[in-house]
């Protein structure tokens, strides 16, 4: 499981975490804190579901918005950024983009998602074309985030 391995991966280097989540709906926090022990590393997770919250209260910038739409790349880091700021964290991870059925005011095709990564050794953003149902995107959607950021701690190790 990837969020036993990160958990274990952050204690060993004394790193803490925090997400913010938009597609994913507390999903990344669900699988961190479905684990013993994850508040050793773990401080918390915000659910910025619409614009008007991202903005609000995670300070996505209203420009970043405008310009690139909740479902961006640009959108993604900030996303990340601001959470790690907030929650004052080593690493931070974002999940926003579109889970489901369409609709006429997606802002890209179902199964888009932008995965913002914030750590120690840099900031990045991994974009996914994922399949399935929505529940299926949701899912495999913050297993990505979970998995991108070990990823980065692996390397380093």
């Amino acid at each position: 499981m990837s969020a036993l391995a990160l958990l274990k991966a952050l204690k060993e280097k004394g790193l803490t975490l925090c997400a913010a989540e938009s597609c994913t709906a507390g999903l990344v926090a669900d699988k961190i804190v479905s684990i013993p022990g994850a508040s050793a590393v773990f401080k918390g997770s915000l659910v910025c579901y619409t614009n008007e919250i991202k903005e609000k209260v995670l300070g996505v910038s209203k420009d970043t918005l405008l310009a690139y739409t909740a479902v961006s790349a640009e959108t993604a880091l900030e996303m990340a950024k601001n959470a790690k700021a907030l929650f004052d964290t080593d690493c931070a991870i974002s999940a926003t983009g579109v889970a489901g059925p369409a609709t006429e005011w997606d802002e890209a095709p179902v199964g888009t998602v932008y995965v913002g990564i914030c750590s120690p050794w840099g900031e990045r953003v991994v974009r996914l074309a994922l399949k399935g149902e929505r529940a299926d995107i949701r899912h495999s959607a913050a297993e990505a985030a979970i998995y991108e950021l070990l990823c980065d701690i692996s390397q380093e190790a």
